[in-house]
């Protein structure tokens, strides 16, 4: 299990999550629904507090990090994001064993998915995704050094797949019938990805957009 921490940018804060905070996540979800066609967002404060309560046994499990994102300019809690299905991939191979290691702060993830993102509709195409993308993305790269991050939407998700390539991951391709769906059913989901040699460039890109914004 890791230790909570704090990603800190000029427009967001990204806190750690907490079950005082599902009063604040339901406000923010609030807004104008119609973006959430395909994103599993929490409508009721029950289901809020079970979504933060599955949120927090997968950090306890080291599964997960989820976080909360503060807007600084308003103080608002404007949505949640997380760093999900951590792992340590065996860099050198062994013929007949098999390593598990759970990632911890002695041993950090060489892998990772950034996802369960959500925002509210008054922080959706703002600097707001692109900052939080970039602190989690530096600390990915720059801190645990890891090799790979994923980012991963329902197959039929154009917005949040435009906004994926936006800042910089390569398209890997369609898993079909991969997960529930939000809407019911199973979902195709598209697999992206951003790899450490590919950092840098994207690293300067997202600085010259938040430059922009």
């Amino acid at each position: 299990m890791f230790a909570p921490f704090t990603l800190e940018g000029q427009v967001a804060v990204l806190e750690p999550m907490s079950p005082d905070h599902a009063g604040d996540l339901l406000e923010a979800a609030s807004e104008d629904r119609s973006t959430y066609g395909f994103t599993h967002v929490p409508n009721t404060i029950d289901e809020m507090r079970l979504y933060i309560d599955t949120a927090l046994k997968q950090r306890a499990k080291g599964n997960a990090i989820p976080f909360v994102v503060r807007h600084r300019a308003t103080d608002r809690i404007v949505g949640t994001t997380r760093f999900m299905d951590l792992e340590v991939i065996p860099l050198h191979f062994v013929p007949g064993v098999t390593q598990s290691v759970i990632p911890s702060d002695a041993t950090p993830p060489n892998a990772l998915e950034i996802g369960s993102t959500w925002y509210a509709a008054s922080a959706q195409r703002t600097a707001v995704n692109t900052e939080c993308k970039f602190l989690l993305l530096t600390h990915a790269f720059e801190v645990w050094k890891v090799l790979r991050v994923v980012l991963k939407t329902d197959a039929r998700n154009t917005r949040s797949r435009n906004a994926i390539q936006r800042i910089g991951a390569k398209f890997e391709g369609v898993r079909r019938r991969h997960s529930p769906a939000s809407d019911g059913g199973v979902r195709d989901a598209a697999f992206f990805s951003i790899i450490r040699e590919e950092w840098p460039q994207v690293r300067e890109d997202l600085l010259r957009k938040l430059a922009r914004q």
